[in-house]
């Protein structure tokens, strides 16, 4: 067994494991040697990957059919996987919606909070004890660069990754002493399902980075919270903007999505 998974095994639980990122990350901790709870709403899909990766690497894939836009869901979860010793947590599972603010349905900004932000919220409540008592393992939270600061033309998207940004470091500043990593990650581009259902034609966008990329550089950089920047691009991108004044950055994103999206 390797270093990482005496540390964050035997079994990790991915969210959003049907496709894009989570997909990605269930590819590579099968690589390294874990079991895997795969956790998402498809469950035919999740079924399919579970079982090639039990064929290919060896290890045993379970499939959890969860909806995590269900208030209980994190606790569904958490029950139903009780018999297992889970080490890492990868909260993955979220969507996006661009566009003007006002124009957004509402039923739909609701369920984006409640995946985007609720879950992870309670999937880091319920595990954290059974985390502690093992006295190892680890915590993945994805985010987004859009939860570095507000993102006109993405407004509740970006404050639902702030959301997860934020609980992401203070989980970092707890639990260290616990002997639990944890981590947020904020990709920019990515290659993945959910980007295209949002309105991207990443055929025609630059710096979009390969989710299994995403995925090794981020279970590389599990100890090394609490936040991690996936891409280069992205990271130069942000933290220019973070040196000018707050005002004139947000003029400056307004006025530059604006025209994206009008060309």
């Amino acid at each position: 067994m390797t270093e990482f998974a005496e540390r964050y095994g035997p079994v990790a639980l991915v969210t959003g494991a049907s496709s894009g990122i989570g997909k990605a990350f269930a590819e590579e901790l099968a690589k390294r040697g874990l079991d895997l709870v795969l956790v998402a709403r498809r469950l035919d899909r999740l079924e399919e990957i579970a079982g090639a990766l039990a064929a290919v690497h060896g290890i045993r894939a379970v499939a959890f059919e969860a909806d995590l836009a269900q208030p209980d869901a994190a606790d569904r979860i958490a029950a139903g996987t009780a018999a297992l010793d889970i080490g890492l947590v990868v909260s993955n599972a979220g969507f996006s919606m661009k566009g003007d603010h006002a124009g957004n349905d509402a039923v739909a900004m609701t369920e984006m909070l409640m995946v985007n932000g609720h879950a992870p919220m309670q999937l880091t409540r319920a595990f954290i004890p059974r985390l502690r008592a093992r006295g190892r393992g680890g915590i993945i939270l994805t985010s987004s660069v859009e939860g570095l600061m507000g993102c006109p033309y993405s407004a509740a998207y970006s404050a639902t990754k702030a959301l997860v940004k934020a609980l992401g470091e203070a989980l970092w500043a707890e639990l260290r002493a616990d002997g639990i990593n944890v981590l947020t990650l904020c990709p920019g581009a990515t290659e993945s399902e959910a980007a295209a259902r949002s309105g991207y034609d990443l055929s025609k966008m630059q710096n979009v980075m390969k989710a299994a990329d995403v995925a090794v550089l981020t279970l590389d950089r599990i100890a090394d919270g609490p936040t991690f920047i996936s891409s280069d691009h992205y990271r130069a991108v942000f933290e220019k903007l973070a040196a000018m004044p707050r005002r004139d950055a947000l003029i400056a994103m307004a006025a530059g999505l604006k025209a994206s999206q009008s060309g």
